[in-house]
C-alpha cells in the first residue's frame, strides 16, 4: 500500500538525517583536533519497482558518508621542534608501539603530526601512536624502499649517547715577519740533535723559535691534546724560507719510537713566494717537497719505529688522521701573529635538542655543536585517499579502494614536504557545520510529519469500517 510506504519513506528519512547529525556532530566536537578530516553525508534516493500501474510506491532516501581525507588544512606554526605538518599528499606512518615491530604489526597512517618525546625516547602523537622513519645507516645514507614497510622503525632520539667527533681538519691563518732578524740559534739549529722540539721538551737544550703556533686537537675520547708549529728564520743567503716543526705538549702524550726526537711529528722547510703567501709546492714540512700537509698518529696500543709516531701507550687512544689547512699562512712584513685557527674536533657532548628538517630528516643536537642524523621520515601515499577506513587516534588504515600505498621521501614524486614546528589544523568550518545542523534538523522534522500524516490517513482508513 502506498500510504506504508510513505510511512517508510518517512522513517529512512529519520535515519538518513539522524546520521547527518551524527557526523556534523563529529566535526563540530573535533573542530580544534589536529589534523581532523571532516566528515559529511550525502542523501541519495531509492527508488522501488512501481508494479501497478497509476499507482506509487515511496523508496524512500538513504545516507551515504563521505570523507575529506585528501583535504588540506592550514598550516599553524607551533612552539615545539617535534611538532610536523605536511605540507601537500601523505601521510605519516605511524604504529601502536614502538621496541619490538615485527611484519605482522599494523601500521596506520595520520596527519596528526603533534608528536613529542616519550620517557623511552620514542616520538609519539598525543593518540600515543610512534612515527616510523627510516634508521640511518652506518654510511649516513638511507634504506629506502617504496613498498617495504620493514625497513621502518620507530624513531627514538635517547638512545644514542654522547657525541665526540675527533679532529680531522685544522686551519691555521698567522703571519711570519719577513722583516724578523735572524735569531742566533739558527747557526747551531739541527732538526734531529740541537731542535725546537728539543726545546719544547727542555728549555736547556735544543734550538728557541721564533714564533709558535700553539693549536688544541680533540683525540678520540673526546679529550684535548695540544700540539705546536713552531718557525724559525733562516739566514740571508735562503729568502722566504723558514724551519718548521710541529710537536706535541708535552712531549710524552706522542711515542716516536727509539732514537726519534721526543714528541716531534713533522720536520723540514715552510718556502714562501716573493707576493708573502706560502709555496706549499717547494715546502718540505711533511716530507718531500709538495707533500699533503696531513699529520698521522697510530693507534696508542701500536708502538714501535715501524708505525711512529703513535700516541703514547697510557693513553689508550685510537689513531687518527690530522689535515692541515696552510694556505692562510703569510709571510709579510708585519708583526708575526695568529690570525684565527679552526678545528672540526669536539670533545664529549649530550643531546640538548630535535631538529626535523623539510626533507624529514631527524637530527640530534649536541651541546658541543654536533649534529647526528637519527633517521628520516616515511610519507605514505595513496591514489584514493578519501577511501581510507578510519581507526581511532585520529589514524587511518588502507583498504582496497584507497588504492596501492608508496612509501616516499618527503617532498619526492608528489609526497608533500614537512613543515616543522607547524601542526595541520581541523579542516571544520563552523558556519557551515551549524548552517548544516539547522538544515538537518528542519529535515529531520520534516520526515517525521511524513509518519502523523500517514498515521492520520491509516487511521481515517480504519475508520470506515465504524
Amino acid at each position: 500500500m502506498s500510504i506504508n510506504s510513505a510511512m517508510l519513506a518517512g522513517v529512512s528519512g529519520l535515519v538518513a538525517n539522524s546520521s547527518a547529525l551524527a557526523a556534523i556532530s563529529d566535526n563540530i566536537a573535533n573542530v580544534n583536533t589536529v589534523a581532523y578530516k571532516r566528515n559529511q553525508v550525502n542523501f541519495a534516493n531509492v527508488v522501488t519497482a512501481q508494479a501497478v500501474k497509476g499507482k506509487y510506491s515511496a523508496g524512500g532516501v538513504q545516507g551515504i558518508t563521505r570523507q575529506f581525507v585528501s583535504q588540506q588544512g592550514l598550516i599553524q606554526s607551533s612552539g615545539s621542534a617535534t611538532d610536523l605538518a605536511i605540507s601537500g599528499d601523505g601521510f605519516f606512518i605511524v604504529t601502536d608501539k614502538g621496541a619490538g615491530l615485527t611484519a605482522a604489526d599494523a601500521r596506520n597512517f595520520t596527519r596528526q603530526g603533534s608528536f613529542s618525546v616519550d620517557a623511552d625516547g620514542y616520538l609519539v602523537n598525543d593518540a600515543k601512536l610512534y612515527l616510523q622513519g627510516w634508521p640511518v645507516q652506518a654510511d649516513g645514507t638511507f634504506n629506502v624502499n617504496p613498498s617495504d614497510l620493514s625497513n621502518l622503525d620507530a624513531i627514538n632520539v635517547k638512545n644514542l649517547g654522547a657525541a665526540v667527533t675527533p679532529t680531522g681538519n685544522v686551519g691555521i691563518s698567522a703571519n711570519l715577519d719577513k722583516a724578523a732578524v735572524v735569531s742566533a740559534g739558527e747557526a747551531t739549529y739541527n732538526p734531529a740533535t740541537v731542535s725546537m722540539a728539543h726545546y719544547a721538551d727542555d728549555d736547556t737544550t735544543g734550538t728557541r723559535p721564533d714564533f709558535t703556533v700553539e693549536m688544541n686537537v680533540v683525540d678520540s675520547t673526546g679529550g684535548s691534546r695540544k700540539l705546536a708549529i713552531a718557525f724559525l728564520k733562516t739566514d740571508a743567503a735562503t729568502p722566504n724560507t723558514w724551519h718548521a716543526e710541529i710537536y706535541s705538549i708535552p712531549a710524552s702524550d706522542v711515542d716516536n719510537g727509539a732514537g726519534g726526537v721526543p714528541g716531534r711529528l713533522a720536520a723540514g722547510q715552510v718556502m714562501f713566494n716573493s707576493d708573502g703567501t706560502i709555496d706549499l709546492a717547494t715546502t718540505t714540512l711533511f716530507g718531500a717537497a709538495g707533500a699533503t700537509p696531513s699529520l698521522t698518529l697510530a693507534d696508542s696500543t701500536a708502538t714501535g719505529t715501524a708505525v711512529a709516531p703513535a700516541w703514547a701507550d697510557g693513553l689508550g687512544l685510537a689513531g687518527q688522521t690530522i689535515d692541515l689547512d696552510l694556505t692562510k699562512i703569510t709571510q709579510y712584513s708585519s708583526t708575526s701573529t695568529v690570525n684565527a685557527i679552526t678545528n672540526d674536533g669536539a670533545g664529549v657532548g649530550n643531546i640538548v635538542a630535535i631538529e626535523v628538517s623539510e626533507e624529514g630528516v631527524v637530527s640530534a643536537i649536541y651541546d658541543n655543536s654536533q649534529i647526528r642524523t637519527i633517521a628520516k621520515v616515511g610519507i605514505a601515499t595513496f591514489p584514493n585517499a578519501d577511501s581510507l577506513a578510519q581507526v581511532s587516534g585520529n589514524a587511518y588504515r588502507r583498504t582496497d579502494d584507497a588504492g596501492e600505498m608508496t612509501i616516499k621521501e618527503a617532498g619526492v614524486g608528489g609526497a608533500g614536504k614537512i613543515s616543522p614546528s607547524s601542526l595541520e589544523a581541523s579542516t571544520v568550518d563552523l558556519s557551515a557545520e551549524f548552517t548544516g545542523l539547522i538544515q538537518t534538523q528542519k529535515a529531520y522534522s520534516a520526515s517525521s510529519k511524513i509518519i502523523t500524516t500517514a498515521d492520520q490517513m491509516l487511521e481515517e482508513l480504519i475508520n470506515i469500517k465504524r
